[in-house]
């Protein structure tokens, strides 16, 4: 069963697993499930994505009850009018706060302005020496994508040097093997955490914010981070 955040009734939204994918895709021939038909099948209702979370992301995830509400929740995402706010768990201490203003290229080779904006929650280390430092490096990290562009938040990380732990094919392969060979772990450490906006037919302000899915919980508890 999906957990299901919030539900009125013209929108819902769930907490997405990591390694869901929201629909059906030609380029995820491997699966079977998808947010879209899991949803559909549960409440027994016909549904429609709002936005998108790459399959690898977890948290909240809007959809539409009606194409009505469809076309006005596109329109919400694609005109900037909601606020997203993402955690990640990264390699490296981070700043104490910042901005990556780094345009990103299409598949057809054309720039787009892209630009997120981050503030560290908490770093922390453990002794397995990394590089040129004798212990190995993290930060947690809050982030607010002021475009969105098709895997920004990952790759503006990984600009920056501060890759997001188990992120592939833009991540650390040294880290993700570590992660992997060390505990098992081999979740990219992204959560869309919580989703504002005003409400499309009521106008009214909506806050939904998903819980930490429990793979990204042990990660930080192997790092001694605590909320």
């Amino acid at each position: 069963m999906l957990d299901i955040l919030y539900r009125d009734d013209e929108l819902i939204a769930i907490n997405k697993p990591h390694g869901l994918l929201v629909h059906r895709s030609s380029i995820a021939a491997d699966t079977s499930e998808f947010a879209l038909q899991l949803l559909r099948d549960q409440i027994q209702q016909t549904v429609y994505p709002s936005h998108r979370l790459d399959r690898k992301t977890a948290g909240v995830l809007l959809f539409a009850l009606s194409k009505e509400m469809d076309g006005l929740a596109q329109t919400m995402f694609a005109e900037k009018q909601t606020c997203k706010t993402y955690w990640a768990i990264v390699r490296g201490f981070t700043e104490g706060e910042g901005t990556i203003d780094y345009p990103l290229q299409k598949e057809n080779g054309t720039l787009q302005e892209a630009v997120t904006h981050y503030r560290t929650i908490a770093q922390a280390e453990i002794p397995v020496s990394f590089g040129k430092f004798p212990t190995a490096r993290y930060s947690l990290v809050e982030v607010q994508p002021e475009t969105g562009r098709m895997h920004q938040i990952r790759k503006h990380f990984a600009h920056i040097f501060h890759p997001i732990i188990a992120d592939r094919p833009h991540g650390c392969n040294k880290q993700n093997k570590f992660w992997k060979e060390h505990f098992g772990m081999d979740t990219m450490m992204l959560h869309a955490k919580k989703l504002v906006f005003d409400h499309p037919s009521t106008e009214q302000k909506v806050e939904i914010e998903a819980p930490l899915q429990p793979e990204f919980t042990r990660v930080m508890e192997i790092l001694g981070i605590h909320q």
